[in-house]
């Protein structure tokens, strides 16, 4: 499943992965040591987030109900905790710098797409 800006035409993650449960989502980025361009995590419920033990920086892309950007952190680095962002119902974390060659800016829309091959 990819996710795509709706607003910007383009496509921010070709292979995303969800994490609707508590444990996925607990576990999240922790044990990677890379985060590939192509690849995000998307998780649900979520409205903040941290990089407590994480290897390496990556975007966040804060979305309401409707999955509208409502805050973005570009280059999150290890060992912080972003704000709560109290209208966010969700987080799509990206590799480092996606959000910013993709244009993507609070209020575009992002939808799920499916992809068949």
């Amino acid at each position: 499943m990819e996710v795509f800006n709706t607003t910007r035409g383009v496509v921010l993650v070709q292979d995303v992965e969800v994490a609707f449960d508590f444990w996925k989502r607990f576990k999240g980025l922790l044990g990677r040591r890379s985060f590939p361009v192509g690849a995000g995590l998307l998780l649900k419920p979520c409205n903040s987030v941290h990089s407590c033990f994480m290897a390496f920086p990556f975007d966040v892309l804060f979305l309401n109900e409707e999955m509208v950007i409502v805050h973005i952190i570009e280059s999150m680095h290890p060992f912080r905790f972003s704000p709560i962002v109290r209208e966010a119902r969700s987080v799509l974390e990206l590799p480092a710098g996606v959000a910013r060659l993709t244009g993507s800016r609070v209020g575009d829309k992002v939808s799920l797409r499916t992809c068949f091959s």
